[in-house]
């Protein structure tokens, strides 16, 4: 790595942040830019660029991390459900390349979460294309 990371340097306590959870492998802070009442971030202490690079026992390590913390904010913050995300790549909206789950509660007050989905649930895909697609992705494993 050459650039310096935002994620690296909150890690390191180089860059102010509101931590709200550490462990040996994980670090877990407030967004600055909230998508709703209570997102944050869990990243791995070990840098990563996205999804494609990062090591297996970091991955496991910040999606358990994102699990506990998700056990405890739901009811601290009268969440209605969880959105886990990550973005890997530009075209998929990653703008800080440095692996990192958003862990966004959701809330049934728009007062409190102001998140839209991307594209209409429920819509039914051409099923031959479905099965085209997934027919190249087996065979890509």
């Amino acid at each position: 790595m050459t650039d310096p990371c935002l994620c690296c340097g909150i890690v390191a306590g180089e860059v102010p942040a509101t931590k709200v959870a550490e462990t040996a492998s994980t670090c877990a802070f407030m967004d600055i830019n909230p998508g709703s009442e209570g997102h944050l971030l869990v990243v791995p202490r070990t840098h990563s660029r996205d999804l494609l690079e990062i090591a297996p026992d970091d991955l496991a390590a910040v999606t358990v991390e994102a699990q506990r913390i998700a056990r405890a904010v739901v009811p601290a913050l009268g969440a209605d459900g969880v959105n886990l995300l990550n973005c890997c790549g530009a075209q998929a909206w990653q703008t800080v390349f440095h692996f990192h789950l958003h862990l966004i509660p959701r809330y049934a007050d728009m007062g409190r979460d102001r998140l839209a989905l991307p594209f209409e649930p429920g819509v039914p895909g051409d099923p031959e294309a479905i099965a085209a697609t997934g027919a190249r992705i087996a065979a890509a494993l």
